[in-house]
């Protein structure tokens, strides 16, 4: 059985820092490449940033460019993403998937967790 377990949202002042994870398991985690998108009440659901299995090719949406940062530990099976200079805009569910297809920022996932929420207040 695939889960993929995101932690680490929360409540957050602006300015404020969080570190997401998503720990990964039933399936081969470096098989895949993986990313985190977000979905808030009423808007489109954004893919916020991506990474290759190997952890190259690091992909961020122009929102969050230069705020967050992605990575993992293959080892670890399990997924980050830190994310800084939180602003009321980056509230949102913060899902993390495992890419099926697709080019950014237009993939398709195969698998998605139940999601973190992450909430910045101003």
């Amino acid at each position: 059985q695939v889960q993929l377990v995101e932690s680490g949202g929360g409540l957050v002042q602006a300015g404020g820092s969080l570190r997401l994870s998503c720990t990964v398991s039933g399936l081969t985690f470096d098989d895949y490449a993986m990313g985190w998108l977000r979905q808030a009440p009423g808007k489109e659901r954004e893919w916020v940033s991506s990474i290759m299995w190997s952890g190259s090719r690091p992909r961020y949406a122009n929102s969050v460019q230069g705020r967050f940062t992605i990575s993992r530990d293959n080892a670890k099976n399990t997924l980050y993403l830190q994310m800084n200079s939180l602003k009321p805009e980056d509230t949102a569910m913060y899902y993390c998937a495992a890419l099926e297809g697709g080019n950014w920022p237009n993939y398709q996932y195969k698998y998605r967790g139940q999601g973190t929420q992450v909430t910045v207040s101003s």
